[in-house]
């Protein structure tokens, strides 16, 4: 008999990955606490933007013509204890309110909840992202709460998602990482994920806190690659130097890669940023802090490149103060393909300049709603176009194609002054400065 599946939590993971098992052929159960969320989820309809995912959501949820109705969603924990052979667990972990931190209240609530409700053997599978060692004590919590008692077992599979190509990486994993502590689980999970290993994506088999640290390690080895070349684009204005032209040829060693070697105003998102925070936490808690100081610099490194744009923007206005000054704002998500403003730098940079007088005006492509909701004071325009229109510098802070496509010209017909700062390093300045632009980038030349 085939296995039935259930998702508990569908935020951005668990939306995904409850959409994703129906792609692979497996009945689905997804379920949250708001049900609100179940009820836009039911209509096939998903509560952020990410490409690809509301179609396949749709493919799927029960209900919607023409779907393969492997899909549903509830709010009932009975419900979903009697439906399912392995449950995933993809609650929110943020960062705790003034400190590094986790915050494993919603992992947590989620096992007490469905844990005295297991009956029949099954396998509890944690996809959140958890300190180290948080999988040995929920496994013994479940085996204490459920009925069925150590045949209620726990496995842990880290996530691996890219917003803007999370359907991708779901389908089409480049690697699946299982922590296990029997056979009969490794088994299971090698049912579930069959259709990607038969494709080609490795398989590894890992205990529990090594499956625990191969998400904050990846993150942390992303971040430090990306602050590292957000160092050594200081070291390039200093010097006189180009960073574009040192990260390509450093990229060209494959001991290094040139992926992440883009200087700019640094990472932000809901992942990177609180994930290096709580591993250097969970480091001291361990008793191993000294490992990870090297993550201190490296968050350090990014969010002073954000002060950094703004202090450029104050030279291109005049270098004063920016009272009187009309700033565009080209973005507002952490990054392209996403309407994610978790910690974005874009958006962090805007609200700078606007307590410091500005009059900022956002634009970015999917953004807008999820921005005024953290900036309502922020003004925001219906094009790029608009939101130049007047303004005596524009900022390039998120790298949409959108953006990279834009008309220097017909920009520079409406704008105050044809300043740009590239907070992304991704126009050409060629064709910004032939269209009469200042264009300035960070770590670059100046002309």
């Amino acid at each position: 008999m085939a296995l039935r599946i259930t998702v508990i939590g569908t935020g951005y993971l668990g939306a995904t990955h409850a959409a994703a098992m129906a792609e692979l052929g497996f009945e689905v159960l997804g379920l949250d606490v708001v049900p609100e969320k179940i009820e836009m989820l039911s209509a096939g309809r998903v509560p952020m933007y990410e490409p690809g995912l509301e179609e396949m959501l749709q493919r799927h949820v029960a209900g919607i013509e023409g779907s393969t109705g492997r899909l549903r969603f509830t709010t009932s924990w009975e419900e979903v204890a009697d439906f399912g052979d392995v449950h995933f667990v993809c609650t929110n972990t943020p960062q705790k309110h003034g400190e590094y931190a986790c915050d494993m209240t919603y992992v947590e609530s989620a096992f007490d909840s469905l844990a005295p409700l297991l009956t029949r053997p099954v396998l509890v599978v944690g996809k959140s992202t958890v300190p180290v060692g948080s999988a040995a004590r929920l496994a013994a919590r479940l085996a204490e709460l459920a009925p069925v008692g150590a045949d209620a077992e726990l496995a842990w599979n880290p996530e691996f998602l890219r917003e803007g190509f999370a359907v991708d990486d779901t389908l089409h994993p480049d690697r699946i990482v299982v922590g296990v502590t029997s056979e009969r689980a490794e088994k299971v999970l090698r049912e579930v994920y069959a259709v990607p290993v038969g494709e080609g994506s490795p398989f590894v088999v890992t205990d529990y806190p090594t499956a625990e640290l191969v998400k904050t390690a990846a993150n942390s080895f992303l971040a430090t690659k990306i602050s590292f070349i957000n160092a050594m684009a200081e070291v390039c204005e200093a010097a006189d130097g180009d960073v574009a032209k040192l990260a390509e040829a450093i990229g060209h060693d494959e001991r290094i890669g040139s992926k992440f070697l883009r200087a700019g105003i640094g990472f932000g998102g809901g992942c990177l940023p609180k994930d290096i925070r709580a591993f250097m936490a969970r480091a001291g808690e361990l008793g191993a802090d000294q490992a990870l100081t090297f993550l201190r610099e490296v968050d350090s490194i990014n969010m002073r490149r954000r002060g950094h744009m703004v202090e450029l923007a104050r030279e291109a206005v005049g270098g004063g103060s920016f009272l009187g000054k009309r700033v565009a704002v080209l973005g507002a998500t952490f990054k392209p393909d996403s309407d994610d403003v978790r910690d974005s730098p874009a958006l962090n940079v805007a609200g700078q300049i606007h307590l410091q007088g500005g009059q900022v005006t956002v634009f970015d492509p999917k953004g807008m709603e999820n921005a005024r909701r953290v900036f309502p004071t922020l003004g925001y325009a219906e094009s790029a176009l608009d939101a130049v229109r007047g303004a005596d510098v524009v900022l390039h802070l998120t790298e949409w194609r959108e953006f990279r496509e834009l008309d220097a010209e017909a920009l520079g017909a409406v704008a105050g002054h044809r300043i740009i700062l590239d907070g992304r390093n991704a126009l050409d300045p060629v064709a910004w400065r032939e269209a009469g632009w200042t264009f300035r980038a960070m770590g670059r030349p100046t002309a």
